[in-house]
């Protein structure tokens, strides 16, 4: 409806009671007409008395539009539902972390730890003693070793299982269940299976023994850096093979096809294709798998027992035997702190690199 014929209304005569109204006029009803369906809808939206006497706002009233609902935005988030979840977080992290640092300034050990809170504070003598007479640097050293040769072995195995068992055969969950054996057995079942077999008189030495190789001492000696490399390998393969597998699983099967039809190689469609996509998800495993390894105390304690060989003497058994045979508590907290700045350097190295890949992408945030 126009203006002008508000105006038309505006000026009309109104009917006194009783007296019928009159009929619109033929330029009235011209108008009228010519309206749109749009503007006919909102007349009849606004009731019997708009039309009759509209007021002076009227056609500003007409072109209203219902309010739209807001959604979620960053200020109006319910994020007090996080308050459960964080003070969950903060009793089983925080509070443990903070002990920790707490007990590493503190002369702690079986005399004073009846009365913990008043042990004598000696600073950062513990640190200091740590890093210069105990063998905790030795033990960094065995810990950051064996988990590179185990990872740097277990990468190409992963991703060659994952090659193998990706596409559709007779038999193929089979397989898949077959390769995700070690990594569904606990550490402990692994670690026991593995000590029984490299007894002098187990499995491994007597089936080297029928083709006349002396293996000589697993559990024990200069051998049993390898021994916890080789068991670690058969332990953590398949977790490298899961994620590689499901990078394979994100590869387009349109670039497969162009790649056929180009005539690629088998080799240069597995370096030119299937490994750009498998480059997240294999940082991602190699991270947490060097992780995994330094932090394993069930493997090496179980496989070797303590005191341990002292070539496999790693950070975790090392903490453990200073903080319940040797009982220094304070010496052992600082040891502790030490292998969390150790996790947390390559840590924060892949949280930083993933930020300013995100940022690099054209849908990033910068």
């Amino acid at each position: 409806m126009t203006t002008d014929s508000f105006k038309d209304l505006r000026t009309a005569p109104r009917p006194s009671a009783g007296t019928p109204a009159p009929m619109a006029g033929p330029a009235q009803a011209g108008r009228v007409a010519t309206a749109g369906p749009a503007q006919a809808g909102r007349v009849q939206a606004a009731g019997p008395g708009a039309g009759a006497n509209p007021g002076p706002d009227g056609p500003a009233r007409l072109n209203r539009r219902p309010a739209r609902r807001k959604g979620l935005s960053e200020r109006n988030r319910p994020l007090w539902m996080l308050i459960p979840g964080g003070l969950l977080m903060f009793v089983i992290i925080v509070v443990p972390l903070l002990l920790g640092i707490f007990m590493s300034t503190l002369s702690l050990d079986q005399y004073t730890l009846r009365k913990w809170v008043s042990a004598p504070f000696i600073g950062v003598e513990n640190f200091v003693e740590a890093l210069t007479s105990s063998p905790l640097l030795h033990s960094v050293w065995l810990s950051v070793s064996y988990s590179l040769i185990a990872m740097v072995v277990t990468l190409p195995l992963g991703i060659a299982a994952a090659v193998a068992t990706q596409n559709s055969f007779r038999g193929r969950a089979v397989v898949r269940s077959i390769f995700l054996v070690p990594y569904v057995l606990p550490s402990f079942v692994v670690a026991t299976v593995w000590r029984t077999m490299f007894q002098p008189d187990g499995v491994i030495d007597s089936a080297l023994g029928s083709v006349g190789i002396d293996a000589g001492l697993w559990l024990n000696g200069p051998q049993t850096f390898w021994t916890l490399v080789l068991v670690q390998i058969w332990a953590s393969w398949p977790f490298i093979y899961l994620l590689a597998l499901s990078g394979l699983q994100s590869v387009d099967h349109e670039v497969h096809e162009a790649s056929a039809l180009d005539g690629a190689l088998w080799w240069n469609k597995l370096r030119y294709v299937v490994f750009p996509y498998l480059k997240g998800p294999l940082a991602l495993a190699f991270l947490i798998g060097m992780l995994h390894h330094i932090n394993n105390f069930t493997l090496p304690f179980v496989l070797f027992g303590v005191p341990a060989p002292a070539d496999v003497e790693v950070l975790p058994i090392l903490t453990y035997v200073t903080s319940f045979q040797s009982f220094r508590f304070g010496l052992s907290a600082a040891m502790a702190f030490v292998s969390l700045v150790l996790i947390a350097i390559p840590l924060f190295i892949y949280l930083r690199a993933v930020k300013l890949d995100d940022a690099e992408t054209p849908g990033g945030k910068k």
